[in-house]
């Protein structure tokens, strides 16, 4: 086991984080289920999805065109490969929707670059792979797909520095529309 008090801080961008950089930043992770971590019940989350949804294969003839769009976008990122990653992408961003995830007021992006400040440098960035964020306030929500399929790269490091990112991106516009400046 690595010790880290022999690792050096250093700046990187998010997509560069490992996890030697939580043990030098000093962050561990503690699983939780998703019912300690949500603190209510998401059993509603389905309700008013249309239920073809769940029981149909894009061999049906008696689906709805956003049915059959939403498992064509299955199908594509079922298949994909390392360099057609993006299906993925696509795919979390139309079950985000089909959810009611996206409203008025909200916006739903893919790879989207949120300022990263780490260690004095403010020039580097986390990308998401796909966001969601009020575009009066705050990040409200970030993805990072598991690649591991593709490579020996683990995602929570990359998903911890987004987090970061978006709470400092978070606290400055909210400290931002608390005190505007003169």
């Amino acid at each position: 086991m690595i010790d880290g008090t022999c690792l050096i801080r250093s700046a990187k961008s998010g997509s560069d984080w490992t996890f030697n950089d939580l043990m030098v930043y000093n962050i561990t992770v503690t699983p939780q289920s998703p019912e300690q971590f949500f603190r209510q019940n998401h059993g509603t989350l389905l309700e008013g999805v249309d239920p073809s949804l769940l029981n149909s294969s894009l061999d049906d003839e008696n689906i709805s065109d956003a049915v059959f769009e939403y498992l064509g976008h299955l199908e594509l990122a079922t298949n994909a490969t390392q360099e057609s990653f993006i299906k993925f992408n696509a795919f979390a961003q139309k079950t985000l929707e089909i959810l009611g995830f996206v409203e008025r007021g909200l916006i739903l992006t893919t790879y989207h670059n949120i300022p990263l400040r780490i260690c004095g440098d403010d020039q580097r960035v986390a990308q998401t792979d796909v966001c969601l964020f009020d575009l009066r306030s705050m990040i409200l929500l970030v993805l990072q797909g598991d690649k591991t399929v593709f490579n020996r790269s683990y995602p929570e490091p990359q998903v911890i520095a987004e987090a970061i990112a978006a709470c400092q991106y978070n606290n400055g516009e909210t400290a931002f529309q608390i005190t505007p400046p003169p």
